[in-house]
């Protein structure tokens, strides 16, 4: 099947791009700048796994989303959220955490633009980086969105679309594992809500991305690779 990613550039949509590559036809990956503070280095990573894969590789500007300013993410004035490795399971803090980042209907919003490409260059499918870990406190992240996604657009497209999501039942250390058994370049990532130099390991992203690394016992040869410039 022919199939179209969503490709962040993060942890998930990287391994759950390279297990999609595996069975189906990858045509087009497709990142989205809706003015996040991380856009540069998501494109960034997002394009490198994209040649790897040799695959074409879209960037869709959406700054009206960004300007609704809604969300830590987009909106410089408000803080992005700080957390300690203690508070990642707290299921309390991590919903007002969520809330903080959360960006209005921003996965519906990418999986109908990608949906509009199936039905122009004739795919069946879209990968999406969904994830159990995030499922809890992102409703846009479980089986139940997906479920929606594919009745919504058997009505809005002229295609039976599938929404195809490998790591949707996973925790991020068991896709860091998966990553490994397929061979991903996991040292290309980028998973900070931040856009610096190096990721931050203060936000939330960066503080599951890190553990689920020292879980796989991967920690420090990820780190070796990402300072000597393995790209």
């Amino acid at each position: 099947m022919q199939v179209i990613s969503l490709l962040s550039g993060g942890l998930d949509s990287v391994v759950a791009t390279w297990a999609a590559h595996r069975q189906h036809q990858l045509v087009l990956s497709l990142t989205f700048n809706y003015g996040q503070r991380a856009a540069q280095r998501e494109s960034q990573a997002a394009r490198q796994i994209a040649d790897k894969l040799s695959c074409a590789h879209h960037v869709i500007e959406l700054p009206w989303l960004g300007q609704l300013g809604a969300s830590a993410l987009t909106d410089r004035q408000q803080p992005v959220p700080v957390v300690s490795e203690e508070e990642l399971n707290n299921y309390q803090a991590a919903q007002q955490r969520a809330r903080a980042v959360w960006v209005p209907n921003r996965n519906g919003i990418f999986l109908s633009i990608a949906a509009a490409y199936c039905d122009a260059l004739d795919c069946g499918g879209i990968v999406c980086g969904f994830n159990a870990e995030e499922a809890t406190t992102f409703p846009d992240n479980s089986p139940q969105f997906i479920q929606a996604a594919e009745n919504f657009f058997t009505y809005s497209t002229g295609r039976h679309l599938k929404v195809l999501a490998p790591t949707v039942d996973l925790t991020k250390t068991q896709i860091v594992q998966l990553g490994q058994e397929l061979g991903a370049p996991l040292h290309l990532v980028w998973s900070c809500y931040l856009g610096g130099d190096q990721h931050c390991w203060q936000c939330e992203s960066c503080l599951r991305l890190r553990r689920a690394l020292i879980e796989s016992g991967i920690w420090e040869s990820w780190q070796q690779k990402r300072r000597t410039g393995e790209y």
